[in-house]
């Protein structure tokens, strides 16, 4: 397609995983019509692509009620900043990736100005807070759904959607064995190798990585050939692993290279709930999935939320292809457990991957970016 007038798009990425969708997002826009730029709040992927990111994501990304009251004066000025641009200089397009507290404040100032919100990657208000469904109905023009069954729940109120696939089943595509993953990454392929997956959130690694450390050494106690790998996400610097890392004495291999083929390289992976978890799903590599609040933000969650799992990966098969240890049954004992489990334990560890085989089925076929570029410069050209 031949560029048009120039458009400009406003979109807001507030997570790791959103700035990996945006990143795609953007570039499968700009190469249907180059008339297309963006800017907004995005991480490094997103900056790669071409997207002018006012507010960096890894600022924002904080899950909990406690969390987020801490981090609210880098929040409010995000917000503040977006509000400036949406009524003094509204753009053609607004685009909001998931991150729904901010982002359906944010729908709300654009609709006053008139600006067409789509929204990509939907908050998960079919588990909890369903009764949200009526404000999205209010404040967005279109819904872009990656899971089947969002598409039904949108239907059913009313909102217009459309389920473009999930993006993960295009990003995620390995051509490695597991033993030349293992190689490339400088490991030895003939001794067992475990992924710590600690997240991509500041507060979860401060959270959640020296619970993993500890099932780490539980670990490597039973099998002292261990080898453990650790990805640094986008969204996170050395510095904030260095006060549990610095005097660690276990055999941790850090990368932020080449994701998908770190977790082939791994025998089985210690993951925090997230979109991480259905990567490694695709890959197939058995994992156990662990995820701990502040207490009040867990007192309050198990009030709300209306689902048997957690992890994206056993949402999305609709069963328990991963372990889930949640707030006190995540720690170091029950965690290095079911790891052994997966390591010595083969009938259990075939079992489990062959229920992981199923999760790509699920997904639908590849094809989501350039469904979301068809839907963003159809809206975009709307009055």
């Amino acid at each position: 397609m031949g560029a048009g007038r120039p458009k400009r798009v406003m979109i807001v990425a507030g997570e790791a995983s959103g700035d990996i969708y945006g990143a795609g997002l953007v570039r499968a826009v700009q190469a249907t019509d180059p008339a297309f730029s963006f800017f907004g709040i995005g991480g490094p992927r997103m900056r790669e692509a071409g997207c002018e990111t006012l507010v960096d994501s890894a600022d924002m990304a904080v899950v909990g009620l406690v969390e987020v009251l801490k981090h609210f004066d880098v929040i409010a000025a995000a917000f503040l900043k977006l509000k400036k641009i949406l009524l003094e200089n509204p753009p053609d397009l607004l685009i909001l990736i998931d991150y729904p507290g901010f982002n359906l404040r944010l729908a709300k100032v654009a609709k006053r100005v008139g600006v067409k919100v789509l929204y990509y990657i939907s908050p998960q208000i079919w588990a909890w807070r369903q009764g949200r469904v009526k404000k999205i109905k209010r404040l967005v023009d279109h819904m872009a759904v990656i899971l089947p069954f969002e598409a039904q729940f949108y239907e059913k109120a009313g909102v217009p959607v459309s389920f473009v696939g999930h993006p993960m089943a295009d990003l995620v595509t390995v051509t490695l064995t597991r033993e030349q993953a293992a190689t490339s990454f400088g490991l030895d392929p003939s001794r067992q190798v475990v992924g710590l997956f600690p997240g991509s959130r500041r507060s979860e690694v401060t959270r959640l990585l020296p619970t993993i450390i500890d099932a780490a050494r539980l670990l490597q106690q039973r099998f002292p050939e261990l080898q453990f790998v650790l990805p640094l996400a986008s969204t996170l610097t050395d510095n904030d692993l260095a006060p549990w890392l610095k005097d660690c004495d276990l055999p941790i291999t850090i990368t932020r290279e080449r994701i998908h083929d770190l977790m082939r390289a791994c025998d089985a992976v210690i993951s925090v709930s997230g979109t991480v978890t259905l990567e490694v799903a695709l890959v197939g590599t058995p994992l156990v999935i662990i995820y701990k609040l502040s207490p009040i933000t867990f007192q309050l969650a198990k009030r709300l939320v209306k689902v048997e799992h957690i992890g994206l990966c056993n949402i999305v098969a609709g069963e328990t292809v991963a372990k889930e240890l949640i707030q006190d049954d995540a720690s170091p004992e029950q965690i290095a457990a079911e790891i052994g489990r997966l390591l010595g334990d083969e009938p259990y560890n075939r079992e489990i991957k062959k229920q992981l085989s199923h999760v790509r089925e699920r997904l639908g076929g590849g094809g989501a970016d350039q469904r979301m570029a068809d839907l963003v410069v159809s809206m975009a050209g709307q009055p």
